[in-house]
C-alpha cells in the first residue's frame, strides 16, 4: 500500500500544469474585448461631440429677411451700440450663442398692419354683424352706455347765438374705424412697448400684433374723443370728415411718439358712422331739410353770380368791393368802371349819350336866351308872350286830342267844362 501511494504521488508529480495557461488566454480576451469597446466608445463620442458642435453652431445661425430688422438679446439686454445694435438683411447668415445666452428679435418695418376699431359702435349681435342691415331701434329705447359705444360732437349752437343757454350741449355719434400703422423703429418699440414672449411654435410678430391691439386702441379711443368735441355732428358725418380722420391721426401719432413706441401711423380711415338709432327718422328730416337749404343757397349763389355777371362783366366783383370801401382811390373805381361790360355797359353808354344831349340842349337854351336878351329888355312882355307862344305850339304840335278846359261862372262858383266824346280812331296813350 505504501508503494501505492508512493506511485501515485510520483504520478501525479509528473503530470504538467494547465490551469494558469487558461486564465492567460481569457485575461488577454478580455483586454481585447474592453480595448474594443473603449475604441468604439472613443468613436461614438467624438461623433456625438462633434453632432452637438454642428448642432450648437446650425442654432446660432440666423437670417433677416427683406422686409425685417432684428436686435440681438444677450442676457436680456440689447447687444452692440450704435447702428450695430439693429442687423440688416444681408446674403448671408449671423450666428450668435444659442439661448439662453443670446436671442434674436426679428420685426417686420416694411409690413403694414390694419387694425379695426368698433369701441364708438352700437352694440350688434354676431348675427346682426354679419348682415349688411342697419339695426332698428325703438325711439323710446334708451341708449346703453355698457353696452353701446358712442363718442360726443360739440353743439351746433354757438355762444355767441341768442339760442345759447349757457349748458353744454353735445350730440352723440357712432363711428367705426381702421387703423394702418407700421414700425419704423424696432429698438425703441422693443424697449418701451412690453410684448409678452412668444410661446413655442408661435411667431413673434403674430404676438406683436395681438399685445399692441390693446394699446393702439387705446391711443385711437382717446385720439377720437378729444377731437370729436370740436366739430359738429353735420361736420363729422358729412361736411369735414377728411378733417376729423387728419386730426385723430395727428393726435393719436403725437401719443405715440410721447411714447417713443417706434410705430408710424400710416392711415386712419372711418368704415363707417351714423347718427343714434333712436331719432333716425328726425335725423333723416334734418338731412333733408339741410340738402335742399343748401341747393337753396346754391342755386341763390349761382342766381346772384351769373346776374351780376351779366350786369357787369368780370370785373363786377372787383367793382362792387370798391363801391363799398372807401380807401379805394377814385381813379382806381374809374379804372374799373372804364372795364364793366353787359348790361351796365349799355346803361353807362345810355347814360353818356343822355347826359351828352341834355348839356347840348342846355347850351343851345343858353343861346337862344343871349339871343334875345337885347330885344327882351326893350319889350319883356311881348318876348315873354312869344315864347309861350312857341312853347305852347311845340306842346300842341305832339298831342294826338286837345282839349281846351275854359271855367264857366255859375251861381255855384266856377264849373270845368270837358269834352268826353274823344275820336274813338286813336289808341290812348
Amino acid at each position: 500500500m505504501t508503494d501505492k501511494n508512493h506511485e501515485h504521488h510520483i504520478h501525479g508529480d509528473d503530470q504538467p500544469d494547465t490551469k494558469p495557461a487558461a486564465i492567460g488566454v481569457e485575461t488577454d480576451s478580455a483586454m481585447k474585448s474592453l480595448s474594443e469597446a473603449l475604441r468604439i466608445s472613443f468613436i461614438v463620442l467624438k461623433l456625438i461631440m462633434i453632432a452637438l458642435i454642428i448642432f450648437f453652431i446650425g442654432r446660432g445661425l440666423k437670417t433677416v429677411r427683406q422686409d425685417e430688422r432684428a436686435i440681438v438679446l444677450r442676457f436680456g439686454q440689447i447687444h452692440g451700440t450704435g447702428e450695430e445694435r439693429l442687423l440688416k438683411p444681408r446674403s448671408w447668415p449671423y450666428w450668435i450663442f444659442p439661448y439662453p445666452i443670446e436671442q434674436m428679435i426679428t420685426i417686420p418695418v416694411k409690413k403694414q398692419v390694419d387694425l379695426d376699431i368698433d369701441s364708438f359702435w352700437y352694440f350688434q349681435t354676431d348675427q346682426e354683424k354679419l348682415s349688411d342691415t342697419k339695426k332698428t331701434v325703438s325711439p323710446s329705447q334708451p341708449l346703453e352706455p355698457l353696452v353701446d359705444g358712442y363718442c360726443l360732437t360739440r353743439s351746433d349752437i354757438r355762444a355767441s347765438s341768442p339760442a345759447y343757454s349757457g349748458e353744454s350741449d353735445y350730440n352723440i355719434i357712432h363711428c367705426k374705424w381702421r387703423l394702418t400703422y407700421q414700425i419704423v423703429d424696432p429698438i425703441s418699440f422693443y424697449k418701451n412697448i412690453y410684448i409678452e414672449d412668444p410661446k413655442p411654435n408661435e411667431i413673434y410678430f403674430d404676438v406683436v400684433k395681438k399685445d399692441l391691439a390693446g394699446v393702439l386702441k387705446d391711443v385711437l379711443d382717446s385720439a377720437v374723443v378729444s377731437t370729436m368735441v370740436n366739430f359738429t355732428i353735420d361736420e363729422a358725418l358729412i361736411e369735414k370728415f377728411g378733417t376729423v380722420a387728419e386730426d385723430v391721426k395727428a393726435l393719436a401719432q403725437q401719443k405715440l411718439d410721447r411714447m417713443e413706441s417706434g410705430i408710424r401711423i400710416e392711415s386712419i380711415q372711418r368704415v363707417d358712422n351714423t347718427w343714434p338709432l333712436q331719432v333716425n327718422d328726425a335725423f333723416l328730416a334734418s338731412i333733408n331739410a339741410s340738402q335742399i337749404k343748401q341747393q337753396l343757397i346754391s342755386e341763390a349763389t349761382t342766381y346772384a353770380r351769373n346776374t351780376i355777371n351779366e350786369a357787369g362783366g368780370p370785373v363786377a366783383d372787383q367793382l362792387l368791393t370798391a363801391l363799398h370801401k372807401t380807401d379805394v382811390k377814385p381813379e382806381d373805381v374809374e379804372s374799373l368802371w372804364l372795364q364793366v361790360a353787359g348790361k351796365a355797359q349799355e346803361k353807362i353808354a345810355d347814360s353818356r349819350a343822355y347826359r351828352k344831349k341834355v348839356v347840348e340842349s342846355a347850351h343851345a337854351d343858353a343861346e337862344y336866351l343871349r339871343q334875345i336878351l337885347p330885344e327882351y329888355k326893350k319889350r319883356p312882355a311881348l318876348v315873354i308872350s312869344e315864347i309861350y307862344r312857341n312853347a305852347m305850339s311845340g306842346i300842341l304840335k305832339n298831342a294826338d286830342e286837345k282839349f281846351f278846359v275854359e271855367p264857366v261862372q255859375t251861381d255855384k262858383g266856377s264849373v270845368i267844362m270837358i269834352k268826353s266824346n274823344s275820336d274813338p280812331t286813336l289808341k290812348p296813350k
